[in-house]
């Protein structure tokens, strides 16, 4: 369901929130690897909102329509959604230590709360927006049908049994299982999503359309290049330490660390459903046409 109200703008308001979000991205993106001391932790949010107005329109000039055009309420919750999506990862990372951030010291725990709120909050709506722009292309959207994923209750459970599986061996074996992360969640949020009656990618996958899939994985990869990018000069940062795979680096991230967005990207979609409210679930364009 839609929440607010339907805006209707023309070409020239979409330009302008490309152009807008192009400043910031001009503006926020040298400011951030050359100013001195403490920066990131407040250009960080408007450096990705110029990233997200930015695909918004290009999404918007490509397929006549966006998050932001069709709801603004409901592109405002994406950004509610993401940030305790992306704390459940950190919670994760606790037992798991695969990242960590350097400058951390220098913030109070609350305001280490709170900057990395605002900040974790633009990863939905920057994936997603990235979804979308690549289910506009032509290839994509002429993909042929692919395998259909079985979606009966016997099936729904044993994907749930999986993501437990996944779970418990990550958090048992953290050095070993935690490439499972970046699945885990796939398995046990998608099945909930689906039999709740939220978005799921489930549901487009049972018909044999990989199309939203691909865009997810793909939108997630795009983004991640991105943050690994805008984060190699920053002030605070993070760094890895992966195990096993610690070597040819890209950025700060070592090059199969990159695999990870592929699932990532397609664990946000149920997660982000299950996370907001029934009333406000929102069409993301994804679904099969």
């Amino acid at each position: 369901m839609k929440s607010g109200s339907k805006a209707t703008p023309g070409p020239t308001s979409r330009s302008y929130r490309g152009w807008l979000g192009a400043l910031l991205v001009a503006t926020c993106w040298p400011l951030s690897w050359i100013l001195p001391g403490l920066r990131t932790h407040f250009l960080f949010f408007p450096l990705w909102l110029g990233y997200i107005l930015m695909v918004d329109s290009l999404v918007a000039h490509r397929t006549d329509s966006s998050p932001w055009e069709r709801s603004r309420s409901s592109f405002c919750l994406l950004f509610v959604a993401s940030a305790p999506a992306w704390w459940l990862f950190e919670l994760l990372n606790r037992r798991l230590g695969n990242w960590i951030y350097l400058g951390r010291a220098e913030f109070s725990d609350t305001a280490f709360l709170l900057w990395s709120t605002l900040n974790f909050s633009i990863v939905i709506p920057a994936v997603f927006e990235t979804a979308l722009l690549i289910r506009s292309l032509n290839w994509v959207a002429r993909m042929a049908p692919g395998p259909k994923l079985p979606s009966s209750t016997a099936w729904l459970s044993t994907y749930v049994a999986i993501g437990g599986s996944m779970l418990a061996f990550l958090l048992t074996w953290p050095h070993l299982f935690f490439p499972l992360t970046w699945l885990a969640l796939l398995f046990l949020l998608d099945p909930l999503a689906f039999l709740t009656g939220r978005k799921s990618l489930l549901r487009s996958l049972s018909r044999g359309d990989w199309r939203p899939a691909v865009s997810l994985a793909l939108g997630a990869l795009v983004c991640g290049f991105f943050w690994e990018l805008w984060n190699l000069y920053s002030y605070p940062k993070w760094v890895y330490r992966i195990p096993f795979f610690d070597f040819a680096h890209v950025f700060e991230m070592p090059l199969l660390g990159y695999l990870g967005y592929l699932p990532f990207g397609l664990e946000l979609y149920p997660l982000a459903h299950l996370l907001l409210p029934r009333s406000a679930q929102i069409e993301l364009g994804l679904r099969s046409t």
